[in-house]
């Protein structure tokens, strides 16, 4: 990791967005966050305190941190066992191998 900055934060932006007609958009950053947690904390708030019918606020972030972001939370879902709850269609690794084994069996 030579010639690299010390560490990289990663920084999730909270995006407002005017619309102005169907091809007129405006857009700025409301806010910034250090998590998607938190970002989306400040997502919630301002949409809260927001009055006008032509502005909404949405999250982005590059695109390593998205996808660092999605696998650090499906790996604690699979760890968790959420992720086999949330999909009966995918068999826990425990089962496919008796699964298997009892087919062995079966010749």
């Amino acid at each position: 990791m030579f010639g690299k900055k010390e560490q990289e934060k990663k920084v999730w932006l909270v995006i407002e967005k005017h619309s102005y007609g169907e091809n007129n958009n405006s857009y700025s950053i409301s806010k910034n966050a250090d998590t998607i947690e938190k970002a989306m904390t400040f997502k919630a708030y301002l949409e809260k305190l927001n009055d006008r019918k032509d502005t909404t606020y949405f999250v982005a972030s590059d695109m390593d941190t998205v996808m660092e972001s999605v696998a650090y939370h499906h790996n604690k879902s699979v760890e968790n066992g959420t992720y086999y709850e949330n999909h009966p269609e995918v068999k826990r690794p425990e089962e496919k191998k008796e699964s298997e084994e009892t087919d062995e069996i079966r010749f």
